[in-house]
């Protein structure tokens, strides 16, 4: 058995309000989660710009724990205190731990482009290391924080409307400017996975005919050079032959 570790921070929101005030708080449909069932979800500004990556799963009728980044635990909890006012639900943060199982039951993950799990307090021993994990995000096309998601990014752009976001839900902050660009517009670059015959550094500049189109957020490497994400221009053909800006 494949098995990583997945470090994360956890909050609890639990109360007879707590599906109606996430619900209103956060990007995806959370109200359609049945007991047991997990989605992704986006943590947004009024202007769409991403406060946390979250992955929702309810545990029961009135009690859901989120799951998101190590570094945002806090910041998750303090957010949604703030906006809490006098809905019934409490919020508080919980200790656990994660794993990912590949080929394994649990929250389903899309994120290393082959099915695997996050399993949560289980005693299991990381047989993948946190190098293989992030080769693997990485050549799956997965944004990560802090390196494709942070506030200079729009959730379009890093691909999370299609995987973080409900178009048919009632409104939460951040709903008008991204349904804006849905339906009126397109992102104007997008994230691809680049082979490398060298390692680069993360915000090293991409070039296409004479022309700056892009930057590496996240790079790894790999046997005879590397393997790289990066944010590219949408009029850039794909297959196109980048260089880096020296």
């Amino acid at each position: 058995m494949r098995v990583a570790l997945r470090p994360r921070s956890f909050v609890r929101v639990s109360g007879p309000a707590a599906e109606e005030y996430l619900d209103r708080m956060v990007s995806n449909d959370i109200a359609a989660l049945g007991p047991g069932e997990a989605c992704e979800a986006l943590l947004l500004t009024p202007k769409a710009r991403v406060i946390a990556p979250l992955v929702v799963l309810r545990r029961g009728h009135d009690d859901f724990l989120l799951l998101t980044e190590p570094d945002l635990g806090e910041r998750v909890r303090a957010e949604l205190v703030r906006s809490r006012f006098a809905a019934k639900a409490e919020i508080e943060p919980e200790e656990h731990t994660s794993h990912v199982v590949f080929g394994g039951e649990g929250i389903a993950t899309r994120d290393y482009g082959e099915p695997a799990a996050e399993v949560l307090d289980e005693p299991l021993r990381p047989t993948v290391s946190a190098e293989e994990l992030e080769l693997l995000r990485i050549r799956a096309g997965t944004p990560a924080w802090g390196k494709e998601i942070d506030d200079r990014v729009l959730p379009a752009e890093a691909g999370l409307t299609e995987r973080a976001v409900s178009f048919t839900k009632g409104c939460y902050p951040g709903q008008e400017p991204i349904a804006r660009l849905h339906y009126r517009g397109h992102a104007n670059r997008g994230l691809r996975v680049l082979e490398l015959a060298e390692l680069p550094t993360p915000e090293t500049e991409l070039v296409y005919d004479g022309k700056t189109v892009g930057r590496i957020t996240s790079v790894a490497a790999v046997d005879g050079g590397a393997v790289a994400l990066a944010y590219v221009r949408r009029e850039v053909p794909e297959g196109a032959s980048l260089e880096l800006a020296s």
